[in-house]
């Protein structure tokens, strides 16, 4: 019965990917890797160091997610880092260069564009529309206590937030 249940997961998993997708990714290095980097990993990334794009769990040391619609749930012992992604990040640095919507949970958090919570020592939003919670909190979009109480300040001890 096992056995039945493994297999009918696995061609359930195999016939819904498409050309230059995977189910699976292993990787020591971006390079270094069971798929190319380029491979759009629909599932589980196992990672000393990863970088796809993804719609995944990501388990490692540093998980990169690439493009413009990666997702997931990002669980990086050292650091998560991506272009865009919406889901949750879970590691001591999170960074994303182009927007991030969800959760960044980590010692260092930045994001050029950020929609959601961020929960660290120092959290870092050029644009945020949500809630900062940390020791430093720097949103570089809210003016400083003028529209208050929709925005607090640039930045701001324990909890900053933009609506």
């Amino acid at each position: 019965m096992k056995k039945t249940i493994l297999i009918t997961i696995i061609i359930a998993c195999v016939t819904g990917l498409r050309a230059g997708e995977a189910a699976f990714q292993a990787s020591l290095t971006p390079d270094v890797s069971v798929n190319t980097k380029d491979t759009q990993i629909n599932g589980l990334t196992l990672s000393v160091w990863g970088e796809n794009p993804q719609h995944a769990l990501s388990l490692g040391f540093v998980n990169g997610s690439t493009g413009n619609d990666s997702q997931g749930l990002s669980w990086g012992f050292l650091a998560n880092y991506s272009d865009t992604y919406t889901g949750v990040d879970l590691g001591m640095v999170n960074w994303s260069k182009v927007k991030f919507t969800g959760l960044q949970w980590g010692a260092v958090n930045v994001a050029k564009e950020f929609h959601g919570l961020q929960l660290g020592w120092v959290n870092y939003a050029e644009s945020l529309r949500g809630v900062q919670v940390g020791f430093v909190n720097v949103a570089r979009n809210n003016p400083w206590f003028k529209e208050f109480p929709d925005k607090l300040a640039t930045g701001f001890p324990i909890v900053n937030w933009s609506f």
